[in-house]
């Protein structure tokens, strides 16, 4: 538990507070002044202020303290005491972020039960803060394939620097979980990771939400910029942040301050900012919908995070870590995929990525089995081409080709699939397919099938030639 800095100019008052405070079992502080009272601040900040509103021969009034210290240490509440106590100065104190306000003369059991709330509610706060620090089990990097190590590279290589990161990728690849790794690792780990959804909060509402109000009968309301002051700033999905707070932003990453809403006051944050988009914002600012200057500010250090389907070695992997996750986090079966099920995994249409991967396995566990390997007809619900009695039931567009189109378009798709499920090994999709190696190839060759280097890894595709014949 920290101290409690009592700032009075009348000495009698300050000590006999402080030595009944002393008595309940606080550490306590003293200041004459407001000279004394800063520096005692700027020395260790304290857990609570008592402090007087007029202060004799001091450079500032208590209420030019409590708007300087909500300005640089909002967490800290201050208990306003005066002997001139009036309705407007009560109101103005607590609109300025005043915890209370009690007049004089006052009484000493109040004024404990005031302390008392306070401190709770600051201790409270700070516990809050510390569950979201140690927030990290989302920052778990899972995978082992080319284009998971190139990523994992890549950021590790940010991490130990303040350079603002911007990742791109399909939604449900994993962004924010690459930006809480950089968090994690970085020399900033101890302090807020803030996540901003800026698709999920009213355009309207958007500039309170971060920089914060004062001036409501609330008082001073601190938005997401302070409270990430000292650790990393999350933008996730810049793109739909409106034009107006872009500009406002940009402003703060240039000054690394800004004023609250209704205030006048500038409050000063060292933040690290990482921003992810699935959208192509240079095709956002051709349209007038992004700022061009805020782009390059937040581009300094761009990472792709790759989707699923290129890193489909990663499947096994990535289900595995998840029932352990469901198992230890909400109690669902730990069970196992069987070979089947991990290439059906392996061979789905997942557009939602990572996350619809996630949702998949979690359905298969509340509504499977309760024990035993997951099997594929567990998991075909989530296919769209499913398996009846034994028979594939084809889409309508397959059904209307003659027998030789249908088979080559069959053996196309069937391969593509097999290949980049194998991360473009053409060795190991021979073996899965049963065909020698060199057949595989003059089949690929004969099919317009190729294979390229995409996100440090091999992806299998149709040759530019064979799409425009089709």
């Amino acid at each position: 538990m920290g101290d409690i800095l009592i700032t009075d100019d009348e000495r009698d008052i300050r000590e006999l507070v402080g030595d009944i405070l002393r008595d309940e079992g606080f550490a306590v502080r003293l200041a004459a002044n407001s000279d004394e009272c800063i520096n005692a601040i700027e020395q260790e900040p304290p857990a609570l202020m008592i402090l007087d509103i007029w202060l004799k021969d001091s450079k500032m009034d208590g209420i030019d303290i409590l708007k300087s210290v909500k300005r640089d240490r909002p967490e800290i509440p201050i208990v306003i005491i005066s002997g001139h106590g009036n309705i407007e100065i009560a109101v103005a104190a607590i609109k300025q972020g005043a915890y209370d306000f009690i007049e004089k003369p006052f009484n000493i059991d109040q004024l404990l039960v005031v302390i008392r709330r306070a401190m709770e509610t600051s201790r409270l706060r700070r516990e809050n803060t510390e569950l979201r620090r140690k927030d990290v089990t989302t920052a778990e990097m899972i995978g082992s394939s080319a284009a998971f190590k190139s990523l994992k590279s890549n950021l590790d290589k940010v991490t130990r620097s303040n350079g603002r990161v911007m990742l791109t990728g399909p939604a449900g690849a994993g962004k924010e979980v690459s930006a809480r790794y950089i968090h994690a690792q970085s020399n900033r780990a101890n302090a807020p990771f803030v996540s901003v959804n800026s698709a999920s909060i009213a355009p309207d509402r958007m500039e309170e939400v971060l920089f914060g109000r004062e001036g409501s009968e609330r008082g001073v309301e601190p938005g997401l910029l302070e409270e990430a002051h000292g650790g990393v700033l999350y933008f996730d999905e810049i793109a739909d942040m409106p034009l107006g707070t872009q500009s406002k932003i940009l402003r703060v990453l240039v000054d690394q301050q800004f004023q609250r809403v209704g205030g006048g006051d500038k409050v000063r944050v060292d933040i690290r900012v990482i921003s992810s988009t699935n959208r192509d914002l240079e095709t956002e600012i051709a349209e007038g919908n992004f700022r061009q200057e805020l782009y390059h500010r937040l581009n300094v250090v761009p990472i792709r995070v790759p989707g699923l389907d290129e890193r489909r070695e990663d499947i096994p992997e990535l289900a595995a870590h998840f029932i352990e996750s469901f198992n230890a986090s909400q109690g669902l079966p730990l069970r196992t995929l069987s070979e089947e099920a991990v290439a059906l995994l392996q061979t789905m249409h997942l557009p939602g990525n990572v996350r619809q991967l996630k949702n998949v396995v979690e359905r298969v566990l509340i509504l499977g089995e309760t024990g035993g390997e997951i099997s594929p007809s567990e998991l075909e619900g989530a296919e769209p081409n499913e398996v009846e009695d034994g028979r594939v039931v084809l889409a309508g567009a397959l059904a209307t080709l003659p027998l030789r189109e249908a088979r080559e378009l069959f053996e196309r798709e069937y391969l593509l699939t097999q290949i980049n499920r194998f991360g473009g090994n053409i060795s190991r999709t021979a073996t899965f397919v049963g065909m020698e190696r060199s057949a595989l190839h003059r089949k690929l060759k004969s099919l317009g099938v190729v294979t390229s280097s995409k996100a440090g890894t091999r992806v299998a595709h149709l040759e530019e030639s064979s799409q425009a014949a089709e």
